[in-house]
């Protein structure tokens, strides 16, 4: 069995960070990630409002913090966490690769854990939205944007994200179309002038019934004005405002949530259960990145404080 000071459940912004902070303040820290290091910070297209940048991709940034966080840090990816437990002096996990054929659990022991475990996208929930996922239905334009150079797809949402996303697909060369349920868009000025200077076509008031297809998606079927339409396309993306907070693990370990599901925290993002603390997304409040990193910074910092008076 592995030992560690403090293990920290997510590579995203958050998590990151903490595992930067926890390894500097010396603490044996270990970050695991079922998927790859990033997690929803990889789809961001574009930021402008991240102190030191005028402008960078979420991908690029995400490298970035991750060659200086492996510098102080282990990060392991493709790690699902099978189980946790609260016992005497810590914690007890039990993990596995995703990519093992074997049913190999291998158990870690932390004095103190970090959950960054962030959260997900918002589905639609319409007939077709499963079925077609990789076969035209995304909710990442920038993992995926590529594959519709010249061809029609479907932006749906009306918020930053999916004003970014489209713009995003229009320079790829895409024919996007932005589709939104809502009699106006929630996005910030500066988008829209951009929808508009990009001459990106907005469809008000739709909501979607379908997504239909063959081997492919081929058309999405909407509610538009309270007629039914539909509307030809060769790929649908999907960014909707809000994103369900993944809380398996807090649940596992009996962590107060609110009313939504987001665990909370103090001042000291500290949770209910003495040694664990949360941040990012996982939190729910304000979702931006320089919040996760500033949650990340205080969690380890809270934690390493911690096992000091150990």
């Amino acid at each position: 069995m592995e030992n560690f000071d403090i293990v920290i459940s997510g590579a995203g912004p958050a998590g990151l960070t903490a595992g930067l902070y926890a390894g500097r303040q010396n603490s044996k820290a270990l970050i695991l990630d079922k998927g790859l290091t990033g997690g929803l910070g990889l789809e961001v297209p574009m930021m402008e409002n991240y102190p030191g940048f005028e402008a960078i991709s979420g991908m690029d940034l995400i490298v970035k913090m991750k060659n200086q966080t492996e510098r102080f840090c282990e990060i392991r990816e493709h790690i699902m966490i099978k189980s946790i437990k609260n016992v005497d002096d810590g914690f007890l996990l039990e993990v596995k690769s995703i990519h093992s054929l074997e049913e190999k659990i291998d158990k870690i022991f932390a004095k103190s854990i970090v959950l960054a475990t962030g959260a997900s996208h918002r589905h639609l929930n319409v007939p077709g939205e499963e079925e077609f996922l990789g076969r035209g239905v995304s909710y990442c334009a920038t993992c995926d944007g590529m594959f519709f150079t010249g061809r029609d797809v479907l932006m749906i949402g009306g918020g930053n994200s999916a004003a970014q996303e489209a713009i995003f697909l229009k320079n790829l060369g895409t024919n996007v179309k932005l589709v939104h349920s809502g009699r106006k868009l929630r996005c910030d000025k500066h988008l829209l002038d951009l929808l508009n200077e990009k001459e990106i076509p907005i469809i008000l008031n739709a909501r979607p019934k379908e997504i239909k297809g063959n081997m492919m998606v081929e058309s999405v079927l909407f509610t538009i004005d309270g007629k039914e339409e539909e509307i030809p396309t060769n790929g649908v993306f999907i960014s909707l405002i809000g994103n369900n907070p993944s809380n398996e693990l807090a649940k596992e370990l009996n962590i107060a949530l609110d009313e939504d599901g987001y665990i909370i925290t103090d001042k000291n993002q500290a949770t209910n259960l003495k040694g664990v603390y949360a941040a990012g997304d996982i939190t729910g409040g304000l979702k931006q990145w320089v919040v996760a990193c500033s949650e990340g910074a205080i969690a380890a910092t809270s934690a390493y404080k911690s096992l000091e008076k150990l």
